[in-house]
Order: structure tokens, then C-alpha cells, then sequence
């Protein structure tokens, strides 16, 4: 059982950065698989990034891949995704999903934090 609280997003210019954090409601923060979706309006919800309990991640897609990052810090209890060179279209609710190192799917969702990127 995990509570996961997205924050971080805002509005930002083209290039610009952000980092969002994921604050984890748990005791037992090392047993979880974290991960970033995001979904733009009108749109299907789309996988970032995700990373497992040793830090082992994923590589983004490829129109992500190079300027997001994803990290964790166990002993905060915080999952975090660096996103760099932003562009309008990662315009997004961005949400943090969670799930059992041996489950197949993301049960445990935040409620998503929104980033819009202008031009």
C-alpha cells in the first residue's frame, strides 16, 4: 500500500526545465517499481519512464529520451523526473504510478500534476 503525491509542474517556456517529485506515503518505499505517465487532453495515456527499486530505469521514448530522466531517492521516500529542453508538445498531466516489484500492472496512481510548455 503506497500514496503517491505528484508536484512540481507549472507552465514553462520552450527549453526550459523542470524536475517533478513524487512523494511516496509508505514505510516500505524499496518494494515499489515507480514510474511517469502523462497524458495530453485528448489523448491516450502515455508511459515516460520508470525505475525499479535497485535504480535500475527504462530508457524513454525516443521523443523523450535525452532530455527526461528519471531517479529515486529511497531514503526520501521520492521519486523524481528531470525533464530538460522542453518543448509544447510534452504539454501534459503528468502522473506518478506505482506497483509491486512482482506485479504486472500500475495500481497505485497520484492524482497528476500539470506542466504546459509555451512557445
Amino acid at each position: 500500500q503506497v500514496q503517491l503525491v505528484e508536484s512540481g509542474g507549472g507552465s514553462v517556456q520552450a527549453g526550459g526545465s523542470l524536475r517533478l517529485s513524487c512523494a511516496a506515503s509508505t514505510r516500505t518505499f524499496a518494494n515499489y517499481v515507480l514510474a511517469w505517465f502523462r497524458q495530453a487532453p485528448g489523448k491516450e495515456r502515455e508511459f515516460v519512464a520508470s525505475i525499479y527499486w535497485s535504480g535500475a530505469t527504462t530508457i524513454p521514448p525516443d521523443s523523450m529520451k535525452g532530455r527526461f530522466t528519471i531517479s529515486r531517492d529511497n531514503a526520501k521516500n521520492t521519486v523524481y523526473l528531470q525533464m530538460n529542453s522542453l518543448k509544447p508538445e510534452d504539454t501534459a498531466v503528468y502522473y506518478c504510478a506505482g506497483r509491486d516489484r512482482g506485479a504486472q500492472k500500475y495500481n497505485y496512481w497520484g492524482q497528476g500534476t500539470q506542466v504546459t510548455v509555451s512557445t
